[in-house]
């Protein structure tokens, strides 16, 4: 991370050059979206629909919307520049460090968050500990969809930038105009079906990035040895990951940034694997909203299993193409190699972050080239989208409503969310510039899920399945965790782009790895103190709330028995595990 650099960058030449198809397919794609957005408007009669859909949606459209809801700037981007930098080890983001989280969400989970009827998982953490978590929480997770929201408009304008040369200030604006429109019309359901339309037009642009990418450097083939000639000739100060941990998913230490292969794989499993991945699956509002749309308990259950088939064939379309750009982009290769290529779709120099534009640039003919572009304006702003709309009702629920005016009318809640998307959109312009400052932008989102994440999750899990767990010690846990996170990310080296301080020797992946375990711990450690000298909830007041305490009944559908196989949540989260097991070991 550099220096905060101002968003007035001067108008520059257009980094894609795109003609008057190119535009005239991005031009169709927003009629659709903002068409969405109006007919969605005519179902939201009251705030329930504005929020949460009415509770009236299929599982395949929640499903679908679930993935496409993370199909954003961490997805396309930032899973390219990674692959661009460090090669096939950044699978582990999604085999390892989705997939078994998102299983255990429908298996173990969903049911209690849809069971209980509650609006927003702050709201479940109200019931569950009381006030004083519930606070904790429901700022925490604000403030981190405000900053992430922010990753996904800056990656929005830089799209509009790099296409159109607009300054990237004028960019954000017109960029948070089209997002704010939909959701403030026709709320979750306009963001939902949009991210339904947009699964499939970020799949049918990115396949042919990655099928045309592959096919000029010779297959996959070809690939790993474009890649381990590289690595052999370059320079010892450019830091090249060797060619066997560029092209082997394990032990990733290309990945955690350790050393030891024994550790790296200790990092990524536990880290990654169980911190990082069941910290946001399991509690992120974000994702968890889509399944609660859902219109039984057995589709809520569905949903992020849905989900987990496309989600595992993701890397596919985003690592490989940023494989790809690193050995056929001439200034891919020049940044990998050390240097410091001028461009990029900031203007202010090539980053990883650019890793996609530019292969798109050099490879796709024009047509392709617009249905690419229309692709990832479609990923940024289904991922913004999702942030706002999770935004807007834990502000008007768990806060307004709960602590600041009370026992109002239902229209006065609906237009409390449409004022805080629109203030959330605006505020979104201004993070924004955090995330510009970021060369991967991974290593920006990693550091945010460990300190607002990571903690939530040893909180949660802790007090589903024990039930001396105190409310005091679910809000003491929770601060405590997101305190020790941002301690081991601020003395990590590079934490927050400065490298003065280095108390702590790691940097970028590693580092996140390590301050998220170091949340997990400490909140588990310390809540299981102060459980045991504070007084607990009764049992009767934890059904539905903790497993013990909650009869089975309540937590499968009936009607689901007599479903089809193949249309029952245990079968298809058996196959799922098993696909991506046969995965983990083929790569």
């Amino acid at each position: 991370m550099t220096a905060l650099a101002p968003l007035a960058l001067p108008a520059a030449t257009p980094l894609i050059d795109a003609n008057w198809l190119d535009y005239t397919l991005v031009a169709i794609y927003f009629a659709f979206v903002l068409g969405i957005g109006v007919m969605a408007r005519r179902s939201v009669s009251d705030s329930i629909d504005f929020f949460l859909s009415g509770r009236s949606l299929p599982a395949w459209v929640t499903g679908l919307a679930f993935i496409s809801a993370n199909l954003g700037a961490v997805e396309i981007m930032g899973m390219s520049a990674n692959g661009a930098e460090i090669g096939l080890p950044t699978v582990h983001y999604f085999w390892v460090g989705a997939i078994p989280a998102m299983l255990f969400l429908g298996v173990v989970m969903m049911p209690f968050y849809y069971g209980s009827k509650v609006r927003s998982v702050p709201e479940f953490m109200f019931r569950r500990f009381g006030t004083g978590a519930h606070l904790v929480n429901a700022i925490s997770f604000a403030f981190a969809q405000l900053l992430i929201a922010g990753v996904n408009l800056y990656l929005l304008g830089s799209i509009v930038h790099a296409l159109l040369g607009w300054p990237l200030w004028l960019a954000l604006i017109v960029a948070a105009a089209i997002v704010l429109s939909y959701i403030t019309l026709g709320g979750l359901s306009a963001a939902i079906y949009n991210e339904v339309l947009q699964f499939f037009v970020i799949v049918a642009s990115l396949l042919p990035l990655t099928l045309i990418g592959l096919h000029r450097v010779g297959g996959y083939g070809g690939l790993k040895d474009k890649i381990t000639a590289f690595a052999d000739a370059a320079p010892a100060g450019a830091k090249v990951a060797p060619a066997a941990q560029q092209l082997e998913s394990w032990p990733g230490q290309a990945l955690s940034g350790f050393d030891s292969p024994f550790w790296s794989v200790v990092g990524i499993v536990f880290g990654l694997g169980f911190v990082l991945s069941f910290g946001y699956w399991t509690t992120n509002f974000v994702e968890v909203q889509r399944a609660m749309a859902s219109k039984s308990i057995s589709a809520a259950r569905k949903t992020p299993i849905i989900g987990a088939f496309p989600k595992m064939f993701v890397p596919f379309l985003v690592i490989f193409p940023g494989m790809v750009s690193a050995v056929l982009v001439k200034e891919m290769i020049d940044l990998k190699g050390g240097g410091h290529p001028a461009g990029g779709a900031s203007g202010e120099g090539v980053k990883y972050n650019d890793a996609l534009l530019l292969l798109m640039r050099d490879i796709l003919p024009n047509g392709l080239l617009g249905l690419a572009i229309a692709g990832l304006l479609a990923a940024f702003m289904a991922g913004m989208a999702a942030n706002i709309s999770a935004f807007n009702t834990v502000f008007s629920y768990d806060l307004w409503q709960r602590y600041i005016r009370k026992d109002h009318s239902d229209d006065y809640y609906l237009r409390i969310g449409r004022l805080a998307t629109a203030a959330a959109t605006l505020i979104a312009i201004f993070t924004a510039t955090l995330a510009s400052n970021f060369s991967n932008i991974m290593d920006y989102l990693q550091t945010l899920f460990g300190f607002f994440n990571a903690p939530l999750f040893a909180t949660f899990i802790l007090g589903m399945f024990w039930k001396r767990m105190t409310p005091t010690a679910g809000w003491v846990g929770l601060s405590s965790g997101t305190l020790s996170a941002v301690l081991v990310a601020f003395l990590s080296e590079d934490a927050f782009g400065s490298a003065s301080q280095g108390v702590i020797p790691l940097s970028g992946q590693g580092a996140s790895f390590v301050a998220a375990s170091t949340a997990f711990v400490v909140d588990i450690l310390l809540s299981i103190v102060v459980s045991m000298v504070t007084q607990p909830k009764p049992a009767s007041e934890l059904k539905g709330l903790v497993y013990s305490e909650t009869p089975r009944e309540d937590l499968v559908d009936p009607e689901e028995a007599s479903m089809p196989w193949f249309q029952r949540t245990m079968p298809l989260a058996g196959i799922a595990l098993v696909m991506v097991l046969i995965l983990n070991f083929a790569f």
